[in-house]
C-alpha cells in the first residue's frame, strides 16, 4: 500500500492536536454585555444557577468566538437584531484542574425575541449602574470594568 507522505504527516498532525486538547485542560467560552438602544445591559438568570449573569457559553470547535457569541445570544435570549460584536478582551480562571478561558463582547442595540427555555429561564435589562442584588460578582465586575468605574482585570 503507497501511502502520500503529505497527508500522512497531515494526519498524524491532526492527532497530535486532537489528543493535546483533550489533555490541555482549557475550557474556552464567550460572554457577551449586550446592550439595547437605551443603554441598558441584558442579564439571564439561568435555570441551573442562582443570580443574573451575562449570557454565553462555550465555542464549538473550529467556531470563531465572535460567531459563538452571537450563536450564544440567539439561543439564550432570541437574539433577532444587533450591531457586530465588539471585542473587550480575554479573561482566564481556574475551575478545579483546567482553565477556562472567556472572551467578552459588546453587542450594542441588541433586540430579543424571548422565550424561556431549557437553560434560560428569564432575562432583564437593567441599567449598568443599579444592577439586581444577587447579579454574580464576575458580571459585576465586568460591567464595571465597561463604565471605567475599575481597572480591567485578566481574571474572571
Amino acid at each position: 500500500m503507497n501511502r502520500n507522505p503529505i497527508s500522512f504527516s497531515v494526519s498524524l498532525a491532526v492527532l497530535y492536536l486532537a489528543a493535546k486538547s483533550l489533555t490541555s485542560g482549557t475550557v474556552f467560552g464567550v460572554c457577551a454585555i449586550a446592550e439595547d438602544g437605551q443603554g441598558r445591559i441584558l442579564l439571564v438568570r439561568h435555570s441551573y444557577r442562582p443570580g443574573w449573569h451575562l449570557p454565553g457559553g462555550g465555542v464549538d470547535r473550529g467556531e470563531p468566538p465572535d460567531l459563538a457569541v452571537m450563536r450564544e445570544l440567539e439561543e439564550e435570549t432570541g437574539l433577532v437584531e444587533s450591531a457586530p460584536p465588539e471585542s473587550l478582551g480575554i479573561y482566564t480562571r481556574r475551575v478545579l484542574w483546567f482553565s477556562h478561558v472567556t472572551a467578552l463582547y459588546r453587542v450594542r442595540n441588541v433586540r430579543v425575541d424571548f422565550r424561556p427555555n431549557f437553560e434560560i429561564s428569564e432575562i432583564a435589562f437593567c441599567d449598568p449602574r443599579s444592577l439586581p442584588s444577587d447579579t454574580g460578582h464576575a458580571t459585576r465586575r465586568r460591567i464595571a470594568e465597561l463604565l471605567g468605574d475599575i481597572p480591567r482585570s485578566q481574571y474572571w
